[in-house]
């Protein structure tokens, strides 16, 4: 016997009406809506996450197609957490989400983790400076954050991984948020998700003109949806 909505039986067949009611009463940021940060939002909400705040500047560009869940030829253009508006809406009709469509600057973290109880922080940035400011703040208040890592220039989906920040190795993004949080003296445990596969060099390409951003990076479809997933799982599961 469920007590929830028809779509969510198979879930609550799984976990228990107990749980369930748990995860709906839950509130959760996502930060960062393109491949890897878009999928954990979806799992997150079909999960049955009932409150949900996504952020991400972000516009779909037809580059994005090949990874991104937002990215349609239909879309191009639009921004990405517009896309997912709808989609998460008509996933649950009854989904309280708030949709933020800005860029994340240093000086803005405090305000953006104070703008609600959050139960659990997911970071799915990928330019240093806010990721690291974000995850600084999230450890300074105390808050439940998982980070992800570098998904570009890999291919292999059995090396993805659970670690703390501190122990992984074979991750450029990695070392990057490192070295940041060392230098702040912010050496706590982090937990995050990565890849323990040598990154392609022949995949990166130094680019000019983006914000923040120094090179573009090869992906396949199929990685940054799974790190996504993975992101999706440790919340799940600790909510």
């Amino acid at each position: 016997m469920t007590c929830g909505p028809e779509w969510e039986a198979r879930t609550e067949l799984l976990l228990g009406a107990g749980r369930m009611e748990r995860l709906r009463r839950s509130h959760v940021l996502v930060v960062g809506t393109g491949g890897v940060g878009a999928y954990a939002a979806e799992m997150l909400v079909r999960a049955g996450v009932g409150r949900l705040t996504i952020v991400d500047a972000d516009r779909v560009q037809e580059s994005n197609i090949n990874r991104q869940l937002c990215a349609l030829h239909s879309t191009v253009g639009e921004e990405k957490v517009r896309v997912l508006e709808r989609r998460f809406k008509d996933i649950n009709p009854g989904l309280e989400l708030t949709v933020r469509a800005e860029y994340v600057e240093e000086q803005d973290v405090p305000a953006l983790l104070g703008a609600a109880d959050f139960d659990f922080v997911v970071d799915a940035i990928d330019t240093i400076t806010p990721k690291c400011a974000l995850i600084m703040e999230a450890m300074r208040r105390r808050m439940r954050i998982v980070s992800s890592m570098g998904a570009g220039a890999k291919t292999d989906i059995t090396q993805i991984r659970f670690a703390d920040l501190w122990e992984t190795f074979h991750c450029g993004l990695s070392k990057a948020v490192r070295t940041r949080l060392k230098r702040e003296g912010m050496r706590r445990p982090l937990p995050v998700v990565f890849c323990a596969q040598q990154a392609d060099p022949a995949a990166v390409v130094a680019v000019e003109g983006e914000r923040n951003k120094k090179t573009t990076v090869g992906t396949v479809s199929y990685m940054p949806a799974v790190f996504g997933c993975y992101l999706a799982q440790y919340v799940i599961s600790r909510l």
